[in-house]
């Protein structure tokens, strides 16, 4: 059984990091996965919809926030970010396999990238760089990474619409720069992270 764990959410200057852990069945249709960007904003929607209907689909999201990413840097609060993904999905799973009668067994994981978060319950855990474009499992957890911060940052958007949040989901733009120059910065700016000309 295979977890795959991927992030989004890195390079902001606001918001948090987003991660997502994924078991798929080997039922499911994985023709349709891809690296999240290689897809269209409109296509990854359509696939997180397929995953999240899927009731043989085991998933879970993860989050740091701004102010943890502060605190202790990117890199330390990613690793946090999937670990709670994880967490969440290993107790997703013990539950799924009660309710259908099977053995419980610690997955193997693969996170994308170079590093490997500290976490524990697992059968195995590797790194593999590039993992989101040859994994199915990661491509599917960064499909749900992306999605799940989008979709938070747009609703940031609704509470700080001066920022643009809906448009650029807290990445450096010049239109984010111009707005935190002429409102300063929001209560989910990454204070840690230096912004060029502002």
């Amino acid at each position: 059984m295979l977890c795959g764990i991927d992030e989004a959410g890195r390079g902001p200057l606001a918001g948090p990091v987003t991660a997502a852990a994924v078991i798929l069945p080997s039922s499911f249709d994985f023709s349709i996965l891809k690296d999240s960007k290689k897809l269209t904003e409109k296509k990854r929607e359509e696939v997180r919809k397929t995953i999240y209907a899927d009731p043989n689909v085991i998933w879970a999201i993860g989050w740091a926030s701004n102010y943890e990413i502060d605190e202790i840097n990117i890199l330390q609060a990613t690793f946090l970010a999937m670990e709670r993904a994880y967490e969440g999905l290993y107790l997703k799973l013990q539950e799924f396999c009660k309710l259908n009668n099977d053995k419980f067994i610690e997955p193997d994981i693969i996170v994308d990238g170079n590093f490997i978060p500290n976490i524990k319950n697992c059968s195995s855990i590797k790194a593999l760089v590039k993992a989101d474009d040859s994994v199915y499992e990661v491509m599917a957890a960064s499909i749900l990474a992306k999605t799940a911060r989008d979709r938070m940052m747009i609703r940031y958007s609704w509470i700080y619409p001066e920022y643009g949040y809906e448009k650029h989901k807290g990445y450096g733009t010049k239109k984010h720069i111009e707005a935190i120059r002429f409102n300063g910065y929001s209560p989910i700016q990454r204070r840690s992270f230096f912004v060029k000309n502002l």
